[in-house]
């Protein structure tokens, strides 16, 4: 518990630490992917909400976009330079200077303006792509028709235009297009009227070269920037994976009990978790030096990597943190230049250790307790027998006293064990405190003769205190308290005066308190009270407020004690609230 308190009293330094010595090694390069994934914790991690990204391809369609784009501004600017060539150069000879200027014009400014819109063009690209290449293709037919001298330039020229939208557009959408400058081409060389003059077999032999070149690259174009797409997207699935997987194992690293460090050839720390730097005495952000900041390790670090023998005596790397048992590991078969080390805290291993001894005892402990009530019936009934007798003294009356009042007290000790090792899983309801703790009072001083006002039940809230718990492991804890209030919370010459207190704390959680008017406990006698098998009386078991405690907690409510002003104990009882538990659920039900 103290460790967890310092752990998150010290996690703003620990993080500007971690960052500055994990700062040489945090370029997320696939070196250091595969020194995170070498530890073995994770080795596939599925994440549905990653496979399908609407957003996948997008930088490659706009790559190609902006490609078709300013080529078709390079294309304009061609037919600018065909259109405009001096009269002296005598090539291209134009049919109309007038049209082919004007449609260079006004060509261009279309390719500025697509230019232009390249971006706003991304939310209805295949619109954007297919009326520009039907511009493209109606321009170049014109400019074959204005300039038939270079007919066979501007024919490769829009070649480019459908391939690149090719790369955009479907398969089926692509060939549509080859088809129309196909069915153009073949037109002009056939039917225009500016080239009627200039016919013959051989342009409708090139309109259907091309025609076949369309055809044949906008399909290849088509079926790359398919593949492309899906390689993209895949790409960045994988690189998506890679990352969740590197943060998953940082953060699994991070978190873990075990104390791992990253150290190089040079001796010098790359990475640490929270444990580590915690158990090398919470070192500054800029001390990385594995010598100066833990020599003993460092010492047993160079004798591991020289002889190959491991150390596994525990030592203590700084003072007051628990001792270690430090282990190593090379990253690769053969490889020194970068250890990792495992520091495993004793005192962990000592309470893993604890638990199950305890574990193990408490089995043992219900087996013999079952062992002993045969017997021990055995002698109460025999007891029993006895005081019936009427030629017994006063002696031996008091012996066979002796008798049964320690078999019930070892009964109790029995019933204890055993409810200790059942420990039956909570039912939890929704119970008013105010009405179940009047309920309680009423049954409790029904079975068991007490004086006027010795046990009372007060509501201090005029609202009703819901809580989530179960009513039958309530009645068990309450019951516990209750008794030891009214055994122990007297003072000498004085009535017992204890009060069930139902009432709502802060932010409306629920609480219900036994309290007495008692000399109260001692402080250093408080601090043990919940622990098993304490007990101040000599015919106490110590082991009512430990259970009292555990089936508190197994319904998720918190038990202390409190200290009251004026003399007198308190054990308050803080509850679950049956709104936040609803919510909860509710929250969970939604998800």
């Amino acid at each position: 518990m103290e460790r967890a308190t310092a752990q998150t009293g010290h996690a703003g330094r620990f993080h500007a630490a971690r960052q500055a010595t994990a700062a040489p090694v945090a370029r997320r390069s696939a070196r250091h992917i595969l020194v995170r994934n070498r530890l073995g914790i994770i080795s596939h991690v599925s994440s549905p909400a990653l496979l399908t990204d609407p957003r996948a391809g997008t930088a490659t369609i706009r790559h190609e976009l902006s490609f078709l784009n300013v080529f078709r501004l390079v294309q304009s600017l061609v037919y600018i330079g065909l259109a405009f060539s001096p009269a002296g150069m005598g090539w291209p000879q134009l049919t109309s200077p007038v049209f082919a200027r004007t449609l260079s014009t006004v060509y261009l400014i279309f390719a500025l303006v697509a230019l232009l819109l390249n971006r706003r063009s991304m939310s209805y690209v295949r619109t954007a792509v297919a009326v520009t290449l039907v511009i493209d293709i109606a321009a170049a037919m014109m400019a074959i028709a204005a300039m038939h001298d270079a007919r066979i330039g501007i024919a490769m020229m829009l070649a480019v235009n459908l391939c690149a939208g090719a790369l955009i557009l479907p398969l089926r959408l692509s060939g549509f297009f080859a088809a129309l400058a196909t069915l153009g081409m073949l037109g002009i060389s056939v039917f225009g009227w500016s080239l009627a003059a200039h016919a013959s077999d051989r342009d409708l032999l090139e309109g259907a070269l091309f025609g076949l070149a369309y055809f044949a690259t906008t399909a290849l174009c088509s079926v790359l920037g398919q593949q492309l797409r899906a390689t993209e997207a895949l790409a960045e699935q994988r690189s998506t994976d890679l990352a969740n997987l590197s943060q998953i194992n940082e953060l699994i690293i991070r978190r873990m009990k075990t104390g791992v460090l990253l150290v190089d050839d040079a001796n010098r720390i790359h990475q640490i978790n929270e444990s580590a730097w915690m158990l090398l005495g919470n070192p500054g952000a800029d001390q990385r030096d594995l010598g100066q900041l833990a020599p003993e390790l460092s010492r047993r670090l160079y004798h591991w990597m020289t002889s190959g023998k491991l150390d596994e005596t525990a030592t203590q790397l700084a003072d007051g943190v628990p001792e270690v048992v430090p282990r190593f590991t090379r990253l690769a078969p053969n490889d020194d230049s970068h250890v990792l080390i495992f520091l495993d805290d004793t005192s962990l291993l000592s309470r893993r250790a604890e638990e199950l001894t305890l574990s193990s005892l408490g089995r043992l402990s219900a087996s013999i307790a079952h062992e002993i009530r045969n017997p021990l019936a055995a002698i109460r009934y025999s007891a029993q027998l006895l005081a019936e007798s009427r030629t017994m003294d006063s002696t031996d009356q008091r012996m066979v006293e002796i008798i049964n009042n320690h078999c019930i007290r070892l009964n109790e000790i029995i019933e204890n064990i055993l409810q200790l090792s059942r420990r039956e899983r909570s039912r939890p309801e929704t119970l008013d405190l105010g009405h179940w703790a009047q309920d309680f009072v009423e049954e409790y001083s029904q079975g068991n003769d007490l004086g006027v006002d010795s046990l009372r039940s007060i509501a201090t809230s005029s609202v009703p205190v819901v809580a989530l718990a179960d009513p039958q492991q309530l009645q068990q804890v309450v019951w516990n308290l209750v008794q030891n209030a009214l055994r122990y919370g007297r003072l000498p010459g004085e009535p017992a005066r204890v009060m069930v207190v139902a009432r709502q704390g802060e932010h409306g959680v629920p609480i219900l308190e036994v309290i007495d008017r008692g000399p109260g406990i001692a402080p250093k006698v408080a601090a043990q009270i919940f622990e098993p098998f304490y007990t101040t009386h000599e015919y106490g078991t110590g082991l009512g407020l430990y259970l009292a405690r555990q089936m508190s907690e197994a319904n998720q409510a918190a038990l202390e004690y409190v200290r009251v002003a004026g003399g007198g104990s308190c054990f308050r009882l803080t509850l679950t609230p049956a709104q936040m538990n609803k919510a909860t659920s509710d929250d969970d039900d939604e998800s």
